[in-house]
């Protein structure tokens, strides 16, 4: 069970691969942590939070189309590069701006946006680029091996974040973001990917248009796109929105933040843990979908809920169920799709699961002083819940995958 699990790791250019983007994941998940209470202690308002992450989301929704048709022509690699270098210099922008008391609001709304430009590029070269490095069959269990990689970041990062602005102050969690990317940089410069880019005299649009084609030509690939936009607009938010929740239902603090961001990491990895053991298992979807509803009736359970610990328990079954769905649909996906087309596809698949951040963090922030955090969120829940049985016993073209 234990060499199943881990079988990914056996590919030496991976587990490379892997532990460098670890290491920037913990690094981005300290920044996170410390700006999302940043930007809610200078704004006042939990819609300036929704739009923090709309904008630091919105550039993968509008570019990845792009990207995805970059990243089949040129060196996947040397743009992954690329984009960590932009990353690493927005970290060190603002962490000089808090250090000499010259930030604002709009300062750090600007880098978030800058960095989900960068994120638009590098995020479908990093998808396209894993399948190249692991053995066909292993890839269900390597796509799951990410998702503990950034989830184990999930765990340290808030841990660090917390102890970092208690004592050394946010500028630092900043910092030590900017040097993490540094690792990445490093790990990619020994990766040799066996895909190379073939040249195309096609227009970006003309190679656009193909990406789509071939997604429209599946039967189920369109269903399996709908679901990720669907699952992460309904579900994310009620990370993004755990600052409000922890604030105004719990009376805690930012160590009350940090613990439950921890918390729901672990139930991340455990999830993730769990489908990489039984990556060979058969009805992906239906194991998919079947999470996905269940997902929906915690998030409405974690409306209900004004006791920490209960909401510690939520928090900690929703990120198990958030990162098994997601492991399971990446899967399928990338199962679908040959390696001369994968950075298009997994630019719309990307664009759907991170364009559906934004959306969700938009409007719930939006609903959120009508309704308070905890009607709004058991509102995403309630709909989701809905989605996931439409296409379990309605539509079932992914139910049978």
């Amino acid at each position: 069970m234990f060499k199943r699990t881990f079988k990914a790791f056996e590919s030496r250019e991976f587990l490379l691969m892997w532990a460098g983007a670890c290491t920037s994941s913990i690094g981005t998940l300290m920044q996170s942590t410390a700006q999302n209470w940043l930007v809610l202690e200078i704004s006042g308002s939990p819609f300036y939070l929704g739009l923090d992450a709309f904008l630091g989301q919105i550039p993968i929704f509008l570019l990845s189309l792009v990207g995805g048709v970059i990243a089949d022509r040129y060196d996947r690699r040397l743009l992954l590069i690329g984009s960590q270098i932009v990353q690493l210099l927005c970290a060190f922008t603002l962490a000089a701006l808090f250090a000499f008391k010259l930030v604002l609001i709009w300062h750090i709304l600007t880098l978030s946006f800058i960095v989900g430009v960068a994120q638009a590029f590098g995020g479908p070269a990093y998808q396209a680029l894993v399948p190249s490095l692991v053995a066909r069959e292993d890839l269900p269990n390597a796509i799951a091996l990410n998702s503990i990689q950034f989830n184990l970041a999930r765990v340290i990062g808030p841990v660090l974040a917390g102890l970092t602005l208690h004592s050394l102050g946010a500028q630092w969690c900043f910092t030590l973001n900017g040097f993490s990317y540094i690792a990445v940089i490093i790990s990619l410069w020994f990766v040799k990917p066996r895909f190379t880019p073939t040249s195309s005299g096609g227009t970006i649009l003309e190679g656009i248009k193909s990406g789509l084609n071939f997604v429209r030509q599946q039967s189920a690939m369109t269903a399996l796109i709908v679901i990720a936009f669907l699952m992460t607009m309904l579900s994310i938010p009620l990370v993004i929105f755990l600052p409000v929740v922890t604030k105004e239902v719990l009376h805690g603090n930012s160590d009350t933040f940090s613990m439950l961001l921890s918390i729901s990491g672990v139930g991340s990895i455990c999830g993730a843990l769990l489908v990489a053991s039984t990556s060979q298992m058969p009805k992906k979807g239906r194991a998919a979908l079947t999470i996905m509803t269940l997902l929906g009736l915690i998030i409405l359970g974690f409306s209900f809920s004004t006791n920490l610990w209960v909401t510690a328990a939520l928090v900690f079954v929703a990120g198990a169920a958030l990162i098994m769905c997601f492991a399971l649909i990446s899967s399928l996906v990338q199962l679908i799709t040959p390696d001369n087309i994968r950075g298009r596809v997994m630019s719309i698949y990307n664009m759907a699961f991170r364009g559906g951040m934004p959306m969700g963090s938009l409007a719930t922030g939006s609903l959120i002083p009508y309704m308070t955090a905890p009607v709004a969120l058991g509102l995403n829940g309630a709909v989701l819940v809905c989605v996931g049985l439409w296409f379990l016993l309605g539509h079932r073209k992914v139910a049978t995958l």
